[in-house]
């Protein structure tokens, strides 16, 4: 006798594939509008709002308020939790980054954007003889305040900087206080711009500085890349000069390698 299993159909339910294609189209870039879901997805509108409100009410997205798009909040993570699987950019970035450590010795770091911040997710800190701290895994780092943060933003899209901005000011964090002050934040921006390259505010740290570029996969930003070197040793102009050029030729590499593996964006 038939189960009532046996009769499902065979092409699966359409609502929870619809359910999880709008959460995979969010989870290719930091933030999303209906226009962008439905470009991705091809899903109808009415459905996809629909889809964002009950993700919204099981707490796996939020909403800008000023700008009206979506993005996904921790609550993300509880659909993953115990699977350790890490993104291909952190794969195939970690030989690249242990290289520039063996050759330069300062330790370096791959962060990924996530929300309100960038986040540490590998480091070459157990390889490196010249490193102030233990680890940094999974350490926050604030998009106005660090270089990491600041490589992300200003080398993103002018309208995804602006929605990241508005949710960083309603962090309270005191490290993202500069958000509130829009004229020398652009000051900044532009500057790593033209140079290349962004630098951590000398606030947070006076023993050292780091340097960071963004990886760049397709039109998106795949992660930041970072090195941190003692300050007493040399200045920014200095290090620069230094690690730079093979910061950024790291970066290509890792770009590259994400495109031959055929890699979506994040």
């Amino acid at each position: 006798m038939d189960t009532p299993d046996d009769k499902l159909p065979p092409t699966g339910i359409r609502s929870v594939e619809r359910a999880i294609e709008v959460l995979q189209a969010l989870n290719r870039q930091a933030v999303s509008s209906i226009d962008d879901l439905y470009r991705h997805t091809k899903i109808p509108k009415p459905t996809i709002a629909r889809l964002l409100r009950t993700f919204e009410a099981k707490g796996l997205v939020a909403q800008s308020s000023r700008f009206g798009a979506y993005y996904l909040t921790s609550g993300i993570m509880s659909l993953h939790c115990g699977y350790n699987h890490q993104p291909q950019v952190i794969e195939v970035a970690t030989p690249q980054c242990d290289a520039l450590t063996r050759e330069f010795k300062w330790p370096t770091t791959l962060a990924l954007f996530d929300i309100d911040a960038m986040v540490v997710r590998y480091s070459t800190i157990p390889h490196s003889p010249l490193s102030l701290l233990h680890s940094s895994i999974n350490l926050r780092r604030s998009m106005v305040g660090r270089a990491l943060g600041r490589a992300y933003l200003a080398f993103c899209s002018a309208e995804e900087r602006e929605i990241i901005l508005d949710v960083v000011r309603q962090s309270g964090r005191e490290e993202d206080r500069l958000a509130h002050d829009p004229i020398a934040l652009q000051a900044i921006l532009d500057q790593t711009r033209t140079c290349g390259y962004a630098l951590r505010d000398p606030a947070f740290s006076g023993q050292s500085c780091t340097l960071a570029i963004p990886v760049i996969h397709g039109d998106m930003i795949a992660a930041t890349l970072g090195l941190t070197w003692f300050s007493s040793v040399m200045n920014a102009e200095e290090a620069a000069a230094r690690y730079l050029g093979p910061l950024q030729a790291t970066a290509n590499e890792i770009s590259a390698k994400l495109h031959g593996l055929g890699a979506r964006p994040a």
